[in-house]
């Protein structure tokens, strides 16, 4: 993985909109499944969709709110889904395999980030549960589905940098919580998924990567204190978006790279950001605003070892063997 992990840049850079990559892109008759489709990124990634003539399925915990959000997209469904809980999860795909349409894009752009400490249903820590294995049981109930030249985006970030997979306590059961270690651990697990998925899909056709998208105030940041924004200088004392944080559509512009470049074809795994690859950062590297990659988000072993248990946590297996 570090080998296809080498910096790559394109057309495409930091301040590029989710319409500026799809530009030029033939994807009419395309359906594409969007979690978080209906707020932030995920509804940027819908209108951009829509607007290149792909049929977007949206699965949402809210569908009224869903609803009212994609209100004039056509080609739009709302379809209920809570990613925290593994049965709602089965009970959508098994709507879409009913269906029996094909599937060409499945983006994961909903999330939860530094959540007090929480358990979902199947009694996993929810950012883990819904983040990882809520979208690890989406992919693998409509795998059967996604056609050839399909592609998976997981939404992982740069902070990921702030803990791999904690194999030993995973479901902080005996570790102090700390939610953003929480978080880290569960953009690891997104990035490592990318790699687990990629090396079984691809001789299906089908490739996955993960992406970071970039500072962006959206509801992701509801769990967080004002003051607590303003000590990160996310916001000011008046309120006001640090300037150097992307809009929303500039946020969603890497999700779609990555579902679309041609140049990524032979790339699958890997992690993207800004429209491109930065490739790996020392183990000891902290600067989260550099770029790059830590080796323990896109480690091969690690990502086998994290199937393993994602398998058995939801009971299905994107591509078994």
């Amino acid at each position: 993985m570090i080998a296809r992990q080498q910096p790559l840049s394109s057309a495409f850079g930091y301040r590029t909109t989710a319409a500026e990559v799809l530009a030029g892109h033939d994807l009419v008759g395309r359906t594409a499944i969007v979690t978080g489709g209906y707020s932030g990124i995920g509804l940027e990634t819908v209108r951009a969709l829509v607007g290149a003539g792909v049929a977007v399925i949206v699965p949402a915990r809210r569908p009224d709110a869903a609803r009212t959000a994609l209100t004039g997209l056509p080609g739009v469904s709302v379809r209920d889904m809570d990613l925290a809980d593994l049965d709602s999860v089965a009970a959508f795909t098994a709507s879409v395999r009913a269906a029996d349409a094909p599937i060409d894009l499945v983006i994961n752009a909903a999330g939860v980030m530094a959540t007090p400490l929480q358990r979902t249903p199947q009694g996993w820590e929810s950012q883990l549960g819904i983040n990882h294995l809520g979208h690890f049981a989406l992919v693998a109930g409509v795998a059967d589905r996604l056609s050839e030249g399909a592609r998976v985006v997981a939404y992982s970030s740069v902070a990921h940098y702030r803990s791999p997979v904690l194999f030993d306590d995973l479901n902080f059961e005996r570790t102090p919580y700390d939610p953003w270690v929480a978080y880290g651990q569960s953009k690891t697990a997104d990035a490592l998924f990318a790699v687990g998925l990629d090396a079984r899909a691809a001789a299906h056709g089908v490739h996955a990567f993960s992406v970071h998208p970039g500072g962006i105030m959206t509801d992701l940041q509801r769990h967080m204190p004002r003051e607590e924004l303003i000590a990160r200088r996310w916001i000011d004392e008046d309120g006001n978006t640090n300037p150097q944080f992307k809009t929303p559509a500039q946020g969603a512009a890497t999700g779609l790279w990555a579902a679309t470049a041609p140049e990524l074809v032979d790339r699958g795994g890997v992690y993207g950001e800004d429209c491109s690859l930065k490739g790996v950062v020392p183990p000891d590297h902290t600067d989260m605003l550099t770029g790059g990659v830590k080796e323990w988000a896109i480690d091969v072993d690690a990502a086998e070892r994290l199937w393993a248990i994602s398998v058995a946590a939801t009971g299905s297996e994107p591509f078994a063997a």
